[in-house]
């Protein structure tokens, strides 16, 4: 299997004066193309620092970060911000959109950064909104749209590049556990669809729509099912 993610030894500090705090101590991780991971852990274990490496949002103090066959650990910000526009998606518990737009132009937002026609933008937000099942909400603008239908066109915006990897940090925070079943499910079509995708939750019924939970305490990993599962569909041959 081809690894898009390979931590070796991260390690990520924060500095108060001259004191060092250490935050993740020493993380280790592959991550397989079309892998489905969840990163688990209690508050102030790591996930959501490590999460932000992931995601290149931020840069580890020690270790390598290589991302789809780039060492992405020590490169310049700009050449970050690339990274970050063109290899992967991201959605927040807080939606980010903009409320003037409707949901194709949120959509197609990313777009405009590539120096896309306007309109191939338009059709590629509108394949995106397909994908998430709201084609037919394209013109709203999101006082018109539920809580759940606000976070598929976050969603849609996040996959409208045809990112490497998608990124969902608490992506169910803010909905109902209805909603949050339904946007659980278009996760798992993406992935299914030949996505990698990786959450960050604390919700132990979130993470079980993963096929791979990692849990972080104190900056370690403290299990990873990678392992278990390897065995038991060798037993299961």
């Amino acid at each position: 299997m081809e690894s898009i993610i390979r931590l070796d030894d991260i390690q990520k500090s924060y500095f108060m004066g001259s004191q060092a705090i250490p935050v993740l101590k020493g993380i280790s991780l592959e991550i397989f193309r079309n892998e489905y991971v969840a990163l688990m852990g209690p508050s102030g274990s790591g996930k959501s620092t490590l999460m932000n490496i992931l995601g290149c949002l931020d840069s580890p103090t020690g270790g390598k970060y290589i991302l789809n066959g780039k060492d992405v650990s020590k490169m310049p910000d700009d050449d970050l911000a690339d990274v970050r526009n063109n290899e992967i998606g991201f959605v927040f518990q807080q939606f980010n959109l903009l409320p003037r737009l409707s949901a194709a132009e949120n959509v197609a937002l990313p777009l405009i950064y590539s120096g896309i026609s306007k309109k191939e933008r338009t059709e590629r937000a509108m394949e995106a909104l397909r994908k998430v099942g709201l084609s037919d909400r394209s013109h709203h603008k999101s006082n018109e749209l539920s809580g759940g239908q606000i976070q598929r066109v976050a969603i849609a915006r996040a996959i409208v590049n045809n990112p490497s990897l998608l990124l969902a940090d608490e992506p169910t925070g803010n909905l109902d556990s209805k909603t949050s079943v339904e946007v659980m499910e278009i996760f798992g079509k993406i992935q299914e669809a030949g996505n990698t995708v990786v959450l960050v939750t604390h919700e132990e019924d979130i993470a079980n729509y993963a096929k791979r939970v990692v849990r972080l305490r104190d900056g370690l990993i403290e299990t990873d099912n990678l392992r278990e599962n390897e065995i038991f569909s060798h037993l299961h041959r």
